[in-house]
């Protein structure tokens, strides 16, 4: 059956309405809140790998760790504060965590493989917890690794020819299947990591 007539034009008030629901819905949806304490930076480093050999001398990249939650920190042995900071915070967490650190991986990459050689990397890493694992290569692959998840570091030399290190500060965290990949702040509180860990456990990412 074929109607005539013409079709009432919708009010400027109807569209007015339609315009402010659609904007409202658009806004929700941007502003979720994230379910993770740390920042997610998949976005950032959707590539983000190394090529390192562990303190056996395996190699290593972050495929060996499919299945667990990989905690990713860049440092070097011979630091004064973050670094001893940042591996105690971690050896909570661990505790923390119960049963569930075994499905846990925290990794250690030395920004000094000068100075931190296998015996060494792997007396200092584990001294915190017997689970940690400390990763190096030679200065090339250093420099990749670090620059794939954009950690900068530089030495400081001293008047006496010895030197420190100047880098980045936070902790990454890797889901079971690689992603997402989260940066947490230093001096996270060491529940706040806990429960981001334990999230990115529950949905098998």
């Amino acid at each position: 059956m074929r109607t005539t007539g013409k079709a009432s034009k919708p009010s400027m008030k109807s569209i007015l309405c339609a315009a402010l629901l659609l904007l409202l819905s658009a806004c929700g949806q941007r502003d979720l809140p994230s379910p993770y304490h740390a920042i997610d930076v998949t976005w950032q480093h959707t590539h983000a790998d190394f090529t390192l050999f562990d303190f056996n001398g395996k190699p290593r990249n972050l495929l060996d760790f499919r299945g667990k939650v990989a905690v990713l920190f860049f440092g070097y042995t011979h630091c004064p504060d973050v670094c001893p900071t940042t591996l105690a915070d971690l050896a909570q967490v661990m505790r923390i965590l119960g049963p569930d650190a075994k499905r846990v991986q925290v990794i250690f990459v030395t920004l000094d493989p000068e100075r931190d050689k296998p015996a060494l990397l792997a007396k200092y890493v584990t001294s915190f917890n017997p689970s940690f694992l400390g990763l190096y290569g030679d200065a090339e692959a250093t420099q990749k690794a670090a620059k794939s998840f954009g950690v900068n570091y530089q030495k400081q030399f001293d008047k006496h020819g010895g030197y420190t290190l100047d880098h980045s500060d936070g902790i990454f965290l890797l889901g079971t299947r690689g992603k997402p990949l989260l940066l947490s702040r230093y001096e996270e509180p060491a529940d706040q990591m806990a429960q981001d860990i334990r999230l990115l456990l529950s949905i098998n990412q």
